[in-house]
């Protein structure tokens, strides 16, 4: 009997700790879907407290999952600034979805110019929120049509571009982008409504992009191509354990080999390392010229993955956002 009284009393002690996280909950992401980052932080303190004095008994574990689901309204009101990103910890950003978010695109009309030390930028994150593939149809009357068909990501939080550096200069009253180093390519993935799955690598590697103005300011647009390394490496094996320096030669055996041949899987036997293209137009929406911070809006055009060469590469379309900075103006 006083065992039964015990779990009694603990499944009602669960179940008002579960009641105040859902109002602890609502009261947070209320205040980060009105206010802001700032205020949404004000907001979880205060209610952080209140829960704790509310379930000062409660179990570490109830408590901790609670204020993980709450981390999450930031990202759901798409309210980030680089200065709260900065602040965050790497417990409060862990299995958030946060770091594959950039910060908030600076709001100014500021305008830095670049010079003899201002020749370099770092920090550029870059954001694909939309994705789409390119296909070319044939209607009835036998015209070619291309459609833009939107993909799902399948790809887990893992395909933002982030850390990326490079040099700054100007060439006839342009503004020259080189892209140098940084997490510059991601492995995504995204599916079609029709179910088909089409991997490509996400990347902007060697971009090279100039611009309309020789100076960064609101309105600036950064055009150029950039390398597309193939999606699988030279060590990678299929199913069948064909690869390009490693594996099998074919996928049946030699004798069956010397009967046919293997022009019919030639592609598929013979693998290579393809690289293909992209492009890109970056432009800027907002500058601060005190910080260097700047960014704006992508749309970049780039080859899916060939599957080694046995494949014809679609072409994918992305839009986003992305984020830079000028390091000198801050220091």
């Amino acid at each position: 009997r006083a065992r039964t009284e015990h779990r009694s009393a603990r499944a009602r002690s669960l179940s008002c700790v579960m009641r105040c996280s859902v109002l602890a909950l609502c009261a947070t992401s209320a205040a980060a879907l009105q206010v802001g980052p700032s205020a949404f932080q004000a907001a979880r303190t205060v209610a952080k407290g209140s829960l704790s004095r509310a379930v000062s008994g409660a179990s570490q574990a109830a408590l901790a999952a609670v204020f993980a689901a709450a981390l999450v309204s930031p990202d759901a009101a798409q309210a980030l600034s680089k200065d709260t990103y900065n602040s965050l910890t790497y417990d409060q950003i862990k299995g958030t979805g946060l770091a594959n978010k950039c910060a908030d695109v600076v709001v100014g009309t500021g305008s830095i110019k670049i010079d003899g030390k201002l020749n370099k930028f770092d920090e550029l994150c870059i954001e694909p929120k939309e994705f789409f593939v390119i296909e070319t149809k044939t209607d009835k009357k036998g015209n070619a049509v291309t459609e833009q068909i939107v993909g799902k990501m399948m790809t887990r939080q893992t395909y933002t571009l982030t850390g990326i550096d490079g040099e700054l200069s100007t060439d006839g009253g342009k503004l020259i982008l080189k892209e140098k180093d940084g997490i510059d390519y991601a492995a995504t993935t995204v599916q079609t409504p029709g179910g088909e799955r089409v991997p490509f690598l996400f990347t902007v590697k060697g971009l090279v992009a100039k611009g309309t103005s020789d100076s960064i300011k609101p309105g600036l647009k950064l055009a150029g191509d950039y390398v597309v390394p193939s999606y699988r490496t030279g060590l990678f094996l299929d199913p069948k354990g064909r690869g390009t320096t490693t594996g099998y030669d074919m996928a049946v055996a030699l004798p069956a080999l010397q009967a046919g041949g293997d022009d019919a899987l030639f592609k598929e036997n013979n693998k290579k390392y393809d690289v293909l293209g992209g492009k890109t137009e970056l432009t800027v929406t907002g500058v601060d010229a005190a910080t260097g911070d700047f960014g704006g809006t992508f749309v970049s055009t780039q080859a899916s993955d060939t599957d080694m060469g046995s494949k014809e590469p679609k072409t994918i379309l992305l839009k986003g956002s992305w984020t830079a900075h000028v390091p000198g103006l801050d220091e």
